[in-house]
């Protein structure tokens, strides 16, 4: 992992005021970025959700006086449901990189709003499932445990790197698995895979942390201001994938069905 001494030994390249200074902007920018993402995220699910159901009969019945609308029907229940469940995985896998590699800051940015908006469309059945009392209790619970991960990635001098293969194999099984439970609907397994990825998501808030500020750190000497834009989203975009799984595999564990 680069350490703050690495760059201080270089010289008169980067100054320690500036170093410390310039990070702290980036994680406030990095911050920021992913707030503004959840923010989009939570706007569409519960824009979609409001649209996707009625009081008015004639729909599909979802519970006692609510009822899908043509636009839940379609969402929920024909095969455009596996297109909305999968296309935010698709473009993380496919798509992302190549952003990364070709786009400017400003694509890359524009990218990350754009997947948050779709990941919220792909997430907003939780507002049809789960009671509001829960989804609340479980982002707060989620912001309270993300805010002390991330905080102690930030602040360790214990080098994580080392655990982040082992949990991105972690979440590439646990994938597999839930992939499987969608066909076979295990509850059993879905408490498993729930608490498995509540602790592999919140190991990655800690190791996603670190790994910003290291990057930063190792990088500040360039002063490509380009690269430390894009650096910043992504490194959003890392956070904002952590935190969004750790709220629903804390819902699924012990959120509250309607």
């Amino acid at each position: 992992m680069a350490e703050f001494d690495t760059i201080r030994s270089r010289g008169a390249a980067v100054s320690q005021a500036e170093i410390d200074q310039g990070l702290r902007a980036h994680m406030n920018k990095v911050y920021g970025t992913m707030s503004i993402g959840m923010v989009i995220t939570a706007a569409a699910a519960w824009a979609i959700s409001g649209l996707a159901v009625t009081d008015i009969p004639g729909g599909v019945p979802l519970r006692p006086g609510t009822y899908l609308t043509g636009l839940g029907e379609t969402l929920y229940l024909t095969p455009l449901k596996w297109v909305v469940m999968f296309a935010p995985l698709a473009f993380l896998l496919f798509g992302w990189g190549a952003l990364m590699r070709r786009g400017s800051a400003a694509a890359v940015s524009l990218g990350f709003f754009i997947f948050s908006a779709v990941m919220g469309v792909s997430m907003s059945s939780i507002f049809l499932v789960f009671t509001p009392y829960s989804i609340v209790q479980a982002f707060l619970v989620t912001a309270i445990a993300f805010a002390g991960l991330s905080l102690f990635g930030y602040t360790t001098k214990r080098d994580l790197s080392g655990m982040g293969t082992f949990l991105m194999m972690g979440v590439f099984g646990l994938l597999g698995v839930m992939i499987v439970n969608l066909f076979i609907q295990s509850e059993l397994m879905m408490n498993v895979i729930a608490v498995v990825g509540l602790l592999i998501f919140a190991g990655l808030t800690a190791f996603y942390t670190q790994a910003i500020k290291s990057e930063y750190v190792a990088h500040a000497a360039h002063n490509d201001q380009e690269w430390l834009d894009k650096a910043a989203v992504d490194g959003a975009l890392s956070l904002y994938i952590a935190f969004l799984n750790m709220f629903q595999f804390l819902l699924m564990f012990l959120g509250q069905q309607e």
